[in-house]
């Protein structure tokens, strides 16, 4: 039997925290080290009860505990959670770390493709696909755009798909395209990082790529959700300042953060609004763009109907 498990730094309602941990628990996690980045009590009691399950509140006392300040971002957060249980844990034999908007999506189990993986690999990735804005019965029949990997067909595909904004874009995503990894437990002097690991310096250890899940990334389920998100993002998240745009600057390229600006400055809410329907809405337009080009997925993502398998009545 191949055990696994995820790790993962969260701040969401106790709904989106719930359905995160239902829905790995329905495909056969092993365990889940949730740490609760701003806890309530009744989060903390419901996953708490279950036997699969580890919360950790990650308060103030959690970080003079640990001899140091809370960072202030929260990816140093992230990746100090990730290595800290990575590095105690022994009782699964692959762990990823996975934020609570990501769920995976095998072909057949999440035991059977990592069970099938060559005892060289260490490190598996899991490429995303990202969830496009729910339209219709999204539970039925989640659409999301999936990653080219040859980066010259991505580059001509994106151009092509998405017409006023792809030159801006890395295959149409707004967030990441690396992807997360599985990592065998057991590698010396880890340092997990947001998308990859270093083990005694060695970035990644036998690396291969995990065909078999896909990472469905819920980055942008609908506008009043995402314009919710965008200022935070826009200034601490995946459009910060700091991030490099995907077209080198010598080639006219620019970063999200910098697009999202000159659209905000220029038309408002109308502007970022005109962004979200070419690039996230499941549109009859958008995916009649999408279907052809083949970066099309549908999948069903039945999550209330799966937290209340693992967790009945926690909603009421």
């Amino acid at each position: 039997m191949t055990t696994w498990g995820l790790v993962s730094t969260i701040k969401a309602p106790v709904r989106d925290v719930l359905n995160f941990a239902a829905w790995h628990l329905d495909l056969g996690a092993h365990r889940l080290f949730l740490h609760l980045d701003e806890p309530d009590a009744r989060t903390f009691d419901l996953l708490k009860a279950h036997p699969r399950i580890r919360p950790v509140v990650t308060d103030d006392a959690y970080w003079s505990a640990r001899g140091k300040p809370r960072p202030r971002k929260h990816q140093p957060r992230q990746t100090f959670n990730a290595t800290a249980t990575y590095a105690r844990r022994t009782d699964v034999d692959w762990l990823a770390h996975v934020d609570v908007d990501e769920f995976l999506i095998p072909e057949t189990s999440v035991e059977r493709c990592l069970a099938a993986l060559p005892p060289t690999c260490q490190t598996a990735r899991m490429r995303p696909m990202e969830a496009l804005a729910a339209g219709g019965d999204a539970e039925k029949d989640r659409h999301f755009k999936t990653l080219i990997l040859d980066r010259p067909r991505r580059r001509a595909v994106t151009a092509e798909v998405w017409p006023t904004y792809g030159r801006y874009l890395n295959g149409g995503f707004l967030s990441h395209v690396a992807g997360k990894i599985f990592v065998r437990t057991g590698l010396p002097d880890p340092d997990f990082r947001i998308h990859n690991i270093y083990s005694g310096g060695v970035e990644n250890p036998g690396q291969t790529e995990l065909d078999g899940i896909a990472l469905a990334h819920l980055h942008a389920t609908d506008w009043d959700e995402w314009i919710a998100q965008y200022r935070y993002r826009h200034e601490r998240g995946s459009y910060r300042a700091e991030l490099k745009p995907d077209v080198p600057r010598e080639q006219g390229g620019v970063t999200l953060h910098e697009l999202f600006a000159t659209l905000e400055a220029e038309d408002g809410i109308a502007g970022l609004r005109h962004f979200f329907e070419e690039v996230c809405a499941a549109s009859p337009d958008h995916l009649g763009r999408l279907e052809p080009a083949g970066i099309l997925r549908r999948v069903p993502l039945p999550l209330d109907e799966v937290r209340e398998k693992h967790f009945p009545g926690a909603e009421e």
